[in-house]
């Protein structure tokens, strides 16, 4: 008997009970869809973190300035100004740092014309773009000419250009920050929401000299709330750690046994531990929906045995006529494979058409890959081999002349 007759036998007797074969297919439907789902779900958050630990830059250090304590309560990090811009260009002159800027966040009213917009605003160096590995979408970064000279430009996110300029080109314009002009010569690359759920695009990055000069002042001149510091590699994370730690204590005359009035964190650590927490998940919620594959599963089997307890006169009329064991096996075997790959196709389309749907509706991330639609697939393969086996091989060994005399 070829497989083409027996794939045709196989069709006929899932004809012949329409109803018991759509309930049987239902189970792997509602499994591989399941399975489709949670894998987008699960792939679409790690896609997201993935995109946000990008748009931080690649191997960095944020060192932020100490903590105050003040009857008896501890402030957090930041609190007190304990760094400068020399201390950034210090640690960027380290041996295994390759560049490292000050950083000082404000807030400010802008305006250009009838538009107002208030946002946050950052003095920073003229290298803070090459750290951050963000590049321009127009025009360009201010110089250190610029900073030295406290120069009032500034460049601009895309949230920033869209409500205070709407569809004019930004680059050249001249707005208003805190009532002063501000020439705008750059804008930057869309870069959409970080970790925190933040959006990075609504920024204004302005000289740091500026804004500590004529934007944010302050009693402490020269100081800044952090420093971004981006090592030469990944390999010497550890050791730039190290370097960073010993000279600020250097520059800031601690001695042996005092705090350090500093914190240095490992951004790019951070970020790895919430890539495979991401990745933790989607591999769980993909965990968690091929147990309805299972469930799915045994359904076939409870029906295929059925159908074996059914069929056992036709079996033995089979083997009577010169059919082989091997033959009524895979007859069978082919019929819970055909079940569940095409309970498995309707499932993808199912969950396709689901993870979309449920993307839009829950405004969350979801991504469809080839590979979890090949995992699902082939998952509802498996487990249409796997519980047919069992029904198959019990049609196999039935014996003709019992199957004959079975009523």
């Amino acid at each position: 008997m070829n497989l083409s007759a027996i794939i045709a036998e196989a069709w006929r007797a899932m004809g012949q009970n329409r109803l018991r074969t759509g309930l049987t297919m239902l189970g792997m439907i509602i499994g591989v869809g399941a399975v489709v789902v949670m894998l987008a779900v699960g792939q679409g958050a790690t896609t997201t973190v993935n995109e946000s630990i990008k748009s931080m830059g690649s191997n960095i250090f944020i060192v932020l300035s100490g903590a105050s304590t003040s009857g008896g309560l501890r402030m957090g990090s930041g609190s007190v100004p304990t760094l400068t811009t020399d201390d950034a260009s210090a640690l960027g002159k380290l041996d295994n740092v390759k560049e490292a800027t000050p950083v000082l966040p404000g807030t400010a009213q802008l305006s250009y014309g009838p538009n107002n917009w208030s946002t946050g605003i950052s003095g920073v160096g003229a290298n803070y773009l090459t750290v951050r590995e963000w590049p321009l979408a127009a025009g360009q970064n201010f110089s250190e000419t610029e900073v030295r000279g406290a120069t009032r430009v500034a460049v601009i996110g895309k949230t920033v250009a869209t409500n205070l300029f709407g569809e004019e080109d930004p680059v050249g314009k001249t707005m208003r920050i805190k009532g002063s002009p501000y020439q705008v010569i750059g804008l930057l690359s869309t870069r959409g929401q970080s970790l925190d759920g933040r959006d990075q695009d609504d920024t204004v990055l302005v000289p740091v000299t500026t804004a500590q000069r004529k934007l944010f002042g302050g009693q402490f001149p020269g100081t800044v709330r952090y420093i971004l510091v981006q090592g030469k590699s990944a390999e010497s994370m550890a050791d730039a750690e190290e370097e960073i730690n010993q000279t600020l204590r250097l520059r800031h005359r601690l001695t042996e046994g005092q705090e350090n009035d500093f914190t240095a964190r490992n951004l790019s650590a951070i970020a790895q531990t919430a890539a495979a927490t991401a990745q933790a998940m989607s591999l769980m919620l993909g965990a968690i929906a091929s147990i309805s594959l299972l469930v799915g599963g045994i359904g076939i089997m409870n029906i295929m045995l059925v159908s074996v307890t059914e069929r056992t006169r036709e079996i033995g009329i089979r083997m009577a006529v010169g059919a082989h064991r091997r033959d009524i096996l895979l007859q069978f075997l082919v019929e819970a494979l055909m079940i569940c790959v095409m309970g498995g196709l309707i499932g993808v389309v199912l969950g396709i058409s689901l993870a979309y749907g449920l993307a839009q509706a829950w405004e969350i991330a979801a991504e469809v890959t080839l590979n979890s639609i090949l995992l699902s697939f082939a998952f509802s393969a498996a487990v249409g081999v796997f519980f047919g086996f069992y029904p198959a091989r019990r049609a196999a060994n039935l014996r003709p002349v019992e199957a004959l005399r079975y009523e």
